[in-house]
């Protein structure tokens, strides 16, 4: 079976409670690809178990999906409603907070909806369920305020405020996949706080999209666009073996435009990037306009191809500068998970490449609903070395 790797210690272990995924409506088309990846996953494992151990009723489903809404008044106050029994079920709850694309009216007014009412309708949900559903579970890909992460000076600190509140609702699991800073979770150092990585996932697209791409000191390089993305870059680097780079952001502290201090420059920390494929890695991709000057700048250096690899792609201000970018041979792919919403128009851009995390999240579920260390996922480590492994046999026999 190669549907889920190191299954040995489930084929010994039963599940705590039925699966049960209630989607938000922002999240939905990601929750039923999750679904169907759950419900293979779970037939393929029963056929593997060949009834070595009689499985619990509700084990192997059609569907685990629950219906759930949350309507709304004229006014724009809302509701949630569950329209099925989930009592002494293990309920995984799915919310998309950067899907903008869903709509409410308010006294006859059309708003978009925003990450404040993605969060309010999951604790409506969450109530609709509490006392009811054996154990809570949020996934959350992008974490709810995951950038107001920490305080400096007489400022919120939305994102621990959030997740307490969470805790108090009676939230038992937060599954979140590269969380800006994952030392939020001190704010609920008693409730499971699970942050994943889609390192495997980009690789493995890259590998999928681009014919030619090679996984060795010779031909790549891994560049980190600020500070704050080194150890994604680190561990990229490390466990392929080539070298990396870094870029930080001068900025001019004398002034404050938006709430922040402008960036100067870009500068560059590294070896040379001459004749080499360069990856970028971050968390994500806001406006653009800092990963597209460091994939200028890189380029200016004599890169070969510049590759930008971001958890979540959110283009705030569209997709003009990227189009102009990729004509101009500046950037050649731009990699992204499906974990949050997308514009329809970046799905149809050539230079556009999906990591599908689907699968991943499939594996998620069904090691928590069964009680077992997530580190079996966590960890890309074989799948990486194993993946360079089948690249370099690959262009051995070429």
């Amino acid at each position: 079976m190669t549907f889920m790797p190191n299954n040995d210690p489930m084929e010994r272990s039963v599940p705590i409670a039925p699966i049960r995924i209630a989607a938000l409506a922002g999240c939905r088309e990601l929750a039923e690809e999750v679904d169907k990846k759950l419900v293979k996953l779970r037939r393929e494992s029963l056929v593997e178990r060949k009834g070595s151990m009689p499985m619990p009723k509700g084990y192997v489903e059609k569907s685990y999906l629950v219906d759930c809404e949350c309507p709304r008044f004229g006014t724009g106050e809302g509701r949630g409603y569950i329209n099925e029994s989930v009592r002494g079920t293990d309920l995984y709850l799915m919310v998309d907070v950067t899907n903008y694309s869903l709509t409410y009216q308010v006294c006859d007014h059309e708003n978009h909806m925003s990450p404040d009412n993605h969060f309010q309708d999951l604790k409506r949900i969450i109530s609709a369920a509490n006392g009811k559903a054996h154990r809570i579970n949020v996934i959350m890909p992008f974490l709810y305020e995951g950038r107001q992460h920490r305080r400096t000076k007489r400022e919120s600190l939305d994102c621990a405020l959030a997740l307490e509140e969470l805790s108090r609702m009676g939230v038992g699991n937060i599954i979140t996949f590269d969380a800006h800073d994952p030392r939020v979770q001190n704010s609920i150092p008693l409730n499971g706080f699970d942050n994943f990585y889609p390192t495997y996932q980009f690789l493995k697209a890259l590998v999928r999209s681009v014919s030619d791409f090679h996984l060795d000191n010779d031909h790549l390089m891994i560049i980190s666009p600020d500070e704050g993305a080194m150890s994604r870059a680190v561990y990229f680097s490390n466990i392929l073996g080539v070298d990396m780079g870094m870029f930080y952001k001068r900025r001019d502290y004398s002034t404050v435009v938006n709430g922040k201090n402008p960036i100067v420059a870009h500068e560059f920390l590294g070896d040379s990037v001459t004749g080499k494929d360069v990856v970028i890695i971050d968390d994500m991709i806001s406006s653009g306009e800092s990963m597209l000057d460091v994939a200028r700048q890189i380029k200016e250096r004599g890169a070969s191809r510049v590759f930008i690899c971001c958890t979540y792609g959110l283009f705030t201000e569209g997709m003009d500068k990227f189009d102009e970018y990729y004509k101009k041979g500046l950037i050649d792919k731009v990699i992204t998970t499906n974990l949050n919403y997308r514009i329809p128009e970046l799905l149809e851009r050539p230079y556009y490449v999906e990591a599908n995390m689907s699968r991943y999240l499939a594996n998620i579920i069904d090691l928590i609903n069964h009680d077992e260390s997530v580190d079996k996922v966590r960890s890309s480590n074989e799948k990486i070395i194993e993946l360079k492994k089948r690249i370099s046999l690959g262009a051995a026999q070429k």
